[in-house]
């Protein structure tokens, strides 16, 4: 029998991206590959990115994770979606939910219904008609398979959970696949003769890691990247131009709510994260507008509930590498990139960057067409979520706060202008490939931001008014006795809770 050729990929770093990284690649490569991960105990993770949306169930589900007990190892819970305070205006409170906005009635989208009664005076709030925005007002959760034909629409889920727990749940997955895992600091990136290729990771206590293909997973370090291969940062401080993070966890209150909520601040914004065990909690902001200990007042005195830690800071820059994937290198998570966490997409980019990887796994060595189109579509993916963030602070209504009225008037990226100019005309969103939001999110954050189209698709008009009323309180109707039927989010998790968090739930 021919002897396969052993592919040997090093993953440097760990924390949820590498870790993440390592449970796919031993799942997923079989004979002939030798995934191995370095990382130090002494080096801390970000460990912040706790919110995720529902893409990150594929990626469980493709590795075989039982739901269940991925929910009690990492104290998870379940996601509706993300509730925005004040960001439409003091006092103003939308949700992005996740799913579908109503339901559609021929060729055109339910909010054209929805704008067309509106201006009937005929409508209650757009989440009225959104099953997942009323459930999450309920408090309620199901996990839910719509029959075929089914009127209602799916529902559509994801996760709260402690991404520290999430990476050693991971670890123990990738490790009964074959991961092998080396302890120890990088201490030289030693690189091939001749070459800008790296060769091997030198350790602190001398032992040399030889690689194939090098996964830098070193987060805002980007030890390979950019200390090794010197890729370039491209800055987006011009549109976000939040650069800090304050982060801590208080205990737990009621009611156990399946949504994240996002409050905004002079400066920024607080996140509010429910797990089973605590509140995660933080406080992103411009250091430009406000110092580092206003910051951390705000975020201790918004607390529902006791501080279990003292606060800690991390500092950022918006941006992206200028190639994600350079030489025989590939930077995945926080080395690749970082765009705040206000639609927590950070490991949803780390799955897409997984998935591009095995797509384009070299067989040999690194063809740069293949290097190319990684780059092409990595940019094209992380731009397109930029815009959809930049976008909550183009559109918010605080007027008086220099912060929020220098973001209303910033010179927007020119297709997100595009966007915006064609939504306030006509109610229409064109979205372009596979870019990660749709329809019902662009509609829903603007029209909860009060970006509201000046008209709506003429098919609209085919209705009566009546039969329109009819329309929109039978859509209303369904979602609220579907969800009736539902039990509570803490009911549903105190089916998978983690034993030690039991009398918490």
């Amino acid at each position: 029998m021919e002897q396969v050729p052993l592919r040997r990929i090093v993953i440097a770093g760990g924390g949820t991206s590498g870790w993440m990284t390592a449970a796919a690649l031993g799942r997923f490569l079989e004979r002939g590959w030798q995934v191995t991960l370095v990382e130090s105990d002494a080096i801390g993770t970000i460990g912040v990115g706790e919110a995720t949306i529902p893409m990150v169930r594929n990626f469980n589900q493709a590795l075989g994770i039982d739901e269940g007990e991925f929910l009690a190892a990492t104290h998870g819970t379940c996601k509706l979606g993300i509730a925005f305070e004040g960001w439409g205006g003091f006092g103003e409170r939308y949700l992005h939910a996740f799913g579908m906005v109503g339901r559609s009635l021929g060729l055109v989208p339910f909010h054209h219904y929805w704008l067309r009664a509106r201006a009937e005076g005929k409508a209650g709030p757009l989440g009225d008609y959104t099953l997942n925005h009323v459930a999450a007002d309920a408090n309620r959760f199901a996990r839910i398979e719509r029959p075929a034909g089914s009127a209602l629409p799916p529902v559509p889920y994801a996760y709260h959970f402690d991404a520290a727990l999430y990476a050693a749940f991971l670890r123990r997955f990738a490790e009964r696949h074959g991961v092998v895992r080396h302890e120890g600091r990088i201490a030289e990136v030693v690189k091939q003769p001749g070459s800008q290729d790296i060769a091997a990771l030198r350790l602190d206590d001398g032992r040399l890691i030889e690689g194939d293909l090098f996964i830098d997973c070193t987060g805002f370090r980007a030890l390979l990247i950019e200390g090794a291969m010197g890729t370039g940062y491209i800055d987006w401080n011009q549109w976000l131009p939040c650069d800090r993070a304050i982060a801590v966890p208080c205990a737990r209150t009621e009611p156990l709510v399946p949504y994240t909520r996002s409050i905004a601040q002079p400066a920024g914004w607080r996140w509010r994260i429910p797990l089973q065990h605590r509140t995660g909690n933080g406080h992103v902001f411009a250091s430009s507008r406000m110092s580092e200990d206003q910051a951390t007042a705000l975020l201790l005195a918004g607390l529902d509930g006791e501080a279990l830690d003292d606060p800690r800071t991390i500092a950022f820059k918006a941006g992206r590498r200028e190639q994600f994937w350079t030489g025989n290198v590939v930077a995945i998570g926080l080395a690749s990139g970082f765009i705040e966490p206000l639609e927590s997409t950070a490991i949803h980019l780390v799955q897409t960057a997984i998935n591009r990887l095995l797509e384009f796994l070299p067989n040999g060595p690194v063809k740069q067409a293949d290097r190319d189109s990684y780059n092409r579509l990595a940019t094209f993916e992380i731009e397109r979520i930029r815009d959809f963030v930049i976008l909550h602070y183009a559109a918010n209504g605080r007027v008086g706060e220099p912060f929020w009225d220098a973001a209303r008037s910033m010179e927007l990226p020119p297709l997100l202008a595009q966007r915006m100019a064609l939504f306030r005309a006509s109610g229409r969103v064109a979205r372009e490939h596979d870019e990660l939001f749709d329809v019902p999110g662009w509609v829903q954050v603007m029209i909860g931001q009060g970006v509201i189209p000046q008209g709506w698709h003429p098919l609209a008009d085919q209705l009566s008014s009546e039969e329109l009323a009819m329309f929109l309180d039978t859509v209303r109707q369904s979602c609220e006795m579907d969800v009736s039927r539902w039990p509570s989010h803490a009911d549903f998790i105190a089916q998978h809770r983690a034993p030690e968090t039991a009398h918490v739930v």
